[in-house]
């Protein structure tokens, strides 16, 4: 599952495995360049079959046993996410989550639950993202049943506390007013807003006027709304025996009432690109971030194999060419990095980004559009398709690796209705992807044209005026609902 997901999909993958081969190697056949580093066939992978079962509540769960350890993790996925909270109540998923788990339940209040946690050396955690609420749950074999039955409790009847709730939105509203004390922060909240739609769930922002909507009343209804076993999904992977661990399932999770079935929201995004320039002028630093792009793809479109490869080769590593051309050879970067992203149900982003210096802003900013027309124009050559497809089928594998990886790739599959043999489909589908599918797939893709540049910087000491690259509109960095100091008490 893509996390914070502006970053996931472009790990610099440094082949780890490839290197400690290469420096056991004897002196005279010993590498000199990473171009000359290739790596062996990868053997077929076993994957453990999780085992799948239905509960008659409509609980789906996922099973698998590892005896290495005596440990039991356990993650439970809820259809919920921020994208759902309603337009003036910005933020509520996430402080109902933080208020949910700090609340306690009722069988056991906030205190004594994490008092009870911690003498078993256990946890219970979470946490919301756009799309998905995790649970989850770990602690040693023996403690699992009792944890198991917390964490049930939690998620069926939990105790919404005030005070919980007034801590959180304190720590939310400090949140929001260091909102604009990182320069990259601020690109992609304006480059998300510019590409989704500033009233797009995806584009949107807490600010003070938002979480001050947020009542307990609010929080009680998003549980109530959601959280019902039809819309819940558990894996448990650990030291079980998987007869008995299905009791312990039930027995916790048995008697809940399925739930209402309810359609599935339609979550709106912006379409059409909005190209041109928007300039957040931030006059309290020396350098500028550029950030630049437009939608980008979902995990099942039919261009997802060859733009993986594509953004391997324009910013997977060292000598990806993001990084090779624009900061080792032309110094205009101090961070580089960017590509076509893609999410599970609904399309990414597709972008570049870039820190720089003032005085190179323009330059920085034709040398990403020059790399991003390059990928069409300089079609990636055989050999870089080659170690492209090779970095990313090593690095695959260590999604793989544990059995708890394993479990929580499955539970994505399921969770967004993707084929339970996804992770082998994706491994023959980069195979077979071709240096002339990686350049058309990224002329489709990437488009300069359709780009929304954001510029975050000062106004003063650019190389070039900004409206060398299109219409220039300027953004306002201000806070809506910014507490006034006569509010604040004079403070």
């Amino acid at each position: 599952m893509p996390t914070s997901p502006l970053f996931r999909s472009f790990p610099r993958r440094l082949a780890l495995g490839a290197v400690l081969a290469a420096l056991a190697l004897p002196a005279a056949a010993q590498v000199k360049k990473s171009s000359e580093i290739h790596y062996p066939p990868l053997a077929a992978l076993p994957l453990p079959e999780p085992q799948r079962v239905v509960l008659d509540n409509g609980l789906v769960v996922l099973l698998i046993e590892n005896h290495e350890l005596p440990l039991i993790e356990a993650t439970a996925l809820i259809h919920t996410g921020t994208r759902l909270d309603p337009a003036d109540k910005v933020g509520l998923a996430r402080l109902a989550a933080s208020v949910l788990r700090s609340g306690g339940s009722q069988a056991l209040a906030g205190d004594a639950l994490d008092d009870a946690l911690e003498s078993r050396g256990a946890a219970i955690e979470l946490t919301v993202a756009s799309s998905v609420a995790r649970a989850t749950a770990s602690s040693l074999k023996e403690d699992f049943p009792a944890v198991l039955q917390m964490m049930a409790d939690l998620l069926r009847r939990p105790t919404f506390d005030d005070q919980k709730l007034a801590v959180a939105k304190n720590q939310a509203i400090t949140q929001v007013a260091r909102q604009n004390d990182n320069p990259t922060g601020i690109a992609f909240r304006q480059l998300s807003k510019r590409v989704y739609g500033a009233d797009s769930p995806y584009g949107r922002s807490e600010t003070y006027a938002s979480l001050g909507n947020i009542e307990l009343p609010a929080l009680v209804a998003w549980q109530g709304r959601d959280f019902h076993p039809i819309f819940i999904l558990l894996g448990v992977v650990g030291d079980f025996d998987k007869a008995r661990m299905l009791a312990e399932i039930r027995q916790a999770f048995g008697g809940w009432p399925r739930g209402p079935k309810v359609a599935e929201p339609t979550v709106p995004f912006r379409s059409a690109p909005d190209p041109g320039v928007f300039f957040a002028e931030k006059n309290d630093i020396t350098q500028a971030t550029l950030a630049m792009g437009h939608l980008g793809i979902r995990n099942d479109d039919p261009d997802y194999y060859a733009i993986e490869v594509a953004n391997e080769i324009l910013s997977g590593g060292f000598t990806a060419r993001l990084i090779s051309n624009l900061r080792s050879k032309k110094g205009l970067a101090y961070t580089v990095f960017g590509g076509v992203q893609s999410d599970w149900d609904h399309p990414g982003l597709a972008f570049l980004m870039m820190g720089t210096k003032t005085a190179s802003v323009g330059a920085g900013i034709a040398g990403l559009l020059d790399e991003a027309r390059g990928m069409k124009e300089r079609a990636p050559t055989d050999e870089e398709v080659a170690r492209a497809k090779e970095a990313i089928l090593n690095a695959s594998v260590f999604r793989t690796d544990t059995p708890g990886k394993i479990m929580g790739q499955r539970l994505t599959f399921e969770y967004f209705g993707y084929p339970a043999d996804w992770q082998r489909r994706y491994r023959v589908g980069i195979e077979a992807v071709t240096p002339a599918q990686v350049r058309d797939a990224a002329a489709r893709r990437l488009r300069p044209a359709d780009f929304s540049i954001v510029v975050v910087g000062p106004a003063k000491g650019m190389d070039r005026p900004l409206t060398d690259f299109g219409k220039v509109t300027p953004l306002d960095l201000s806070i809506p609902g910014a507490p006034t100091p006569a509010s604040q008490g004079g403070h």
